[in-house]
């Protein structure tokens, strides 16, 4: 049983961290209808900035406080993500207003390239680290009830508490703000936000940015966990399903849909796994997906869409 619990919650753990990844695809969906499919490229690029700066601030600056940098590095990587955002809607998304969704796609497809490529120019190609203090060491819990107890890593649970609160955070900015109401706005009709004086192009800047500050902190855990590496930007694949699992429209179901994967994942790799011969973490997020949808096209949390003629 101790050791059902601990993979169980190493399944949570891995869950809460592709939901993080999901965050941004389901943001910009939800505000835009734009299925952002460079989301995994701005995590990367977000990752990159944030491990470079906090290796250039000390230097340029002279400062020894840990602390210190990693703020000014966070702050610079956000102020870059921003301007990622300001070019993405002045140069790509505001040439294509109204235009099919196929269309938004591919834009989407040529920025993941563009992130990756003038990530690596300005960045390097190496392996970088990112270390913000998260704790590594792991933590035993209920010995008193399994042999040895529930062996947990204390980096995944302060991953876990920050994905729940941007989860809360993002949730009441969408339900109760005039900012979020006015995304929520843009995404259903482009034309009729405009029509009632809702600033297209700034609004899409908002989303992009908010889009970019969760690929950031998604990037610095990754990055603290795995190091940061171009191999990053594949996460997007591995968030996929726990987007579509969840809904498309949906932040908590984001979560949601990352926790069952991140569960379903590590249960059948290591119950099922030993049985087949392995391998199923791959391809198990995608069968899960395939069978939901056959039942509830939307998605678990995903909002019914109704044509009337």
């Amino acid at each position: 049983m101790g050791f059902f619990l601990e993979t169980f919650i190493g399944g949570l753990m891995s869950g809460m961290l592709y939901g993080l990844v999901a965050l941004g695809f389901v943001l910009i969906f939800k505000a835009s209808g734009v299925f952002n499919f460079a989301q995994g490229a701005m995590v990367l690029f977000a990752a990159l900035a944030m491990a470079r700066f906090s290796e250039w601030i000390p230097k340029l600056l002279g400062l020894d406080n840990r602390f210190l940098a990693n703020l000014l590095a966070f702050v610079g990587a956000m102020l870059v993500m921003i301007a990622v955002a300001w070019f993405i809607e002045r140069l790509v998304l505001g040439k294509l207003v109204n235009q099919e969704g196929v269309t938004l796609l591919m834009a989407t497809l040529g920025i993941t390239y563009f992130l990756d490529g003038f990530g690596q120019t300005i960045f390097g190609s190496d392996i970088y680290k990112i270390d913000v203090g998260l704790p590594k060491e792991p933590m035993f819990l209920m010995e008193s009830l399994f042999p040895g107890g529930v062996l947990i890593n204390k980096e995944d649970l302060y991953a876990a508490v920050i994905a729940a609160a941007l989860v809360i955070v993002l949730s009441l900015f969408f339900q109760y703000t005039g900012t979020g109401r006015a995304l929520r706005a843009v995404a259903d009709d482009h034309q009729a936000a405009q029509s009632i004086g809702i600033p297209l192009k700034r609004i899409w800047v908002i989303v992009w940015s908010v889009a970019g500050f969760v690929a950031l902190v998604a990037g610095i855990i990754w990055g603290s966990k795995l190091g940061v590496q171009f191999s990053l930007s594949v996460l997007a694949l591995k968030a996929l399903p726990v987007v579509i699992l969840g809904g498309l429209t949906s932040v908590p179901g984001a979560i949601i849909g990352g926790l069952l994967l991140g569960v379903g994942e590590k249960l059948s790799e290591v119950f099922v796994g030993p049985l087949v011969g392995g391998g199923i973490e791959i391809w198990f997020g995608y069968v899960l997906v395939l069978l939901v949808l056959l039942v509830r096209p939307q998605g678990l949390f995903g909002e019914k869409i109704i044509d009337r003629v």
